[in-house]
């Protein structure tokens, strides 16, 4: 089942896959269900599920076999749009979207990183879920300056809108994983109670020059989802 955002339904699709064969849900050399019974299972045409599919065989993740099947391939090496999305369900991987939950320009703070120029930073606060189970919020600070493009629909990858609205790359990040409470913010929906334990990345993101170009933070509830970084 496709969920309604930016992302056209084949690259949902497509996304969801992708992070399913990273988190080893889907294994090398296991074959797909026939396209008719996936496509029925998406809510989707069958020619949106093979778009979808040549996706993946662009991205080297699938083998299409004529008269034989869809197979997978290259399992530990699958990356998509949510290449630098780290949380995943308990069971593994999830499609995650957004739900902004306050946009704001305010003074940076003292403890900010460096990012950017100005004196003033564009605050985004968001719901995140994983295939519709709401697992975190985040707190995302940007330079005001790339305030006025990224505007609109922002439910899906910001990475993504970042590239297409601003022209920024995100080439690598950091991240710090540790534990705290939950912002008073934070909705019942994340279900966690106020005062409980969360888990939590604080990350900054540098563009391919090496610049830090934004500052986050992420509030997880770990009875719903996982941090999970792979190595290879």
């Amino acid at each position: 089942m496709t969920t309604p955002g930016a992302l056209p339904a084949y690259l949902q699709i497509a996304e969801r896959l992708t992070r399913d064969i990273g988190a080893g849900r889907l294994t090398q050399g296991q074959r797909l269900p026939p396209e008719r019974a996936m496509a029925a299972d998406h809510d989707v045409s069958v020619t949106t599920l093979r778009k979808a599919l040549a996706e993946l065989v662009g991205r080297g993740l699938l083998d299409r076999r004529h008269g034989s099947g869809n197979y997978i391939k290259n399992g530990p090496q699958a990356s998509g749009i949510y290449a630098f999305f780290r949380l995943e369900l308990l069971k593994g991987g999830g499609l995650p979207t957004a739900t902004v939950l306050d946009r704001a320009i305010t003074p940076k703070p003292d403890d900010l990183p460096a990012i950017g120029t100005s004196t003033d930073a564009l605050r985004l606060r968001r719901l995140r879920a994983l295939s519709g189970m709401p697992v975190s919020v985040e707190e995302i600070w940007l330079d005001a300056t790339h305030a006025p493009r990224l505007t609109g629909h922002l439910s899906d990858s910001l990475y993504l809108a970042y590239r297409q609205r601003l022209g920024l790359w995100v080439a690598r990040a950091e991240d710090r994983v540790g534990v705290a409470t939950p912002p008073d913010w934070a909705p019942d929906a994340l279900g966690l109670l106020a005062g409980a334990t969360a888990g939590l990345v604080e990350r900054i993101s540098f563009d391919n020059t090496g610049a830090a170009v934004e500052f986050s933070q992420t509030w997880f509830n770990p009875d719903r989802a996982r941090y999970v970084a792979r190595l290879s």
